[in-house]
C-alpha cells in the first residue's frame, strides 16, 4: 500500500514472439528475461499484488519456480495485435480484491531497477497525475532532426536551427521507454487505455532503458549486464 491505497502490479507476458523465439524467456546472462523484473517487483515496498498474466506453459513453470502468482491469458488477448490495455483489464477482472492503482511493468526492459517502479507509483500518488509513464531523454532523434521525404525532399516534421548541436535542441524531447505504466484502476477501466487525463513523467536514466524487441537489442542487454563472452 502506499497512504492507504492498495496497487496491483501486472507483467504482461505472452509466448509468441516473431524476432526473438520464445523473448521473454531468453537466458540473458545466466537469468531468463522475465525474471529481471520479477526480482524486482518483490523488492517493491508498495505494491500488494503481483500477477504475470500469460499463455505460455514455459513462463508458468518459471512462474512457479519463482513464486510469483501467474494469470492463464485467454487466446483473445494473446496475440501480436491485441491491445496491452485490454489484457491488463481482463486481470483486474479475474481479481476478486479493490485495488486504487494499476502499474503495468513490462519485462522487455531488464534493466529498470524497484527504485523506478516505486518511483512511478510515488509519482501518482504524489502528484495530481492520472497516469505516470516511464520515459527517457532522446538526443540523435530529437523531433527537429527527424525528417519526411516529399516529392523527393526532406522536410521538416518541426524546425531545426541549421548547425545546432544534439545537447542545445530545445525543447528536451522524450520517449516512453517501456518500462512502466501507471494509472488508476478506475480510469483503465473507464478510457479502456493505460495512459489518460493528466500525464507525468518518470523519467528514467538512458543507462536503465533498453527495449528487447530486436536480435541486437538482446546482444546489447547482454553486454549491458556483464556477459563477459560477447566481444
Amino acid at each position: 500500500m502506499i497512504k492507504n491505497k492498495k496497487v496491483l502490479a501486472i507483467t504482461l507476458s505472452r509466448g509468441g514472439s516473431k524476432k526473438i523465439k520464445k523473448k521473454n524467456i531468453v537466458d540473458i546472462c545466466g537469468k531468463p528475461l522475465l525474471q529481471y523484473t520479477t526480482d524486482e517487483v518483490k523488492k517493491s515496498k508498495y505494491i500488494d499484488k503481483y500477477i504475470v498474466s500469460t499463455d505460455d506453459k514455459d513462463i508458468k513453470i518459471l512462474c512457479n519456480n519463482n513464486k510469483v502468482e501467474y494469470y492463464n491469458r485467454s487466446c483473445e488477448f494473446a496475440q501480436s495485435t491485441s491491445k496491452s490495455s485490454d489484457a491488463l483489464i481482463e486481470v483486474v477482472k479475474y481479481v476478486d480484491e479493490d485495488f486504487d492503482y494499476i502499474i503495468e511493468i513490462m519485462c522487455t526492459n531488464p534493466l529498470k531497477t524497484v527504485e523506478d517502479i516505486d518511483g512511478c507509483i510515488e509519482k501518482l500518488e504524489n502528484t495530481d497525475a492520472d497516469s505516470v509513464v516511464s520515459v527517457v531523454r532522446i538526443w540523435d532523434h530529437h523531433p527537429s532532426r527527424v525528417k519526411y521525404i516529399e516529392g523527393g525532399f526532406l522536410k521538416d516534421f518541426y524546425p531545426e536551427v541549421p548547425e545546432s548541436r544534439r545537447q542545445d535542441l530545445y525543447p528536451p524531447a522524450y520517449v516512453r521507454n517501456g518500462s512502466i505504466y501507471a494509472t488508476f484502476v478506475d480510469m483503465l477501466l473507464k478510457n479502456e487505455v493505460r495512459l489518460s487525463g493528466l500525464v507525468r513523467p518518470y523519467i528514467m536514466s538512458e543507462d536503465r532503458t533498453i527495449n528487447i524487441d530486436e536480435p541486437n537489442d538482446l546482444k546489447m542487454a547482454r553486454i549491458l549486464l556483464g556477459d563477459e563472452s560477447i566481444e
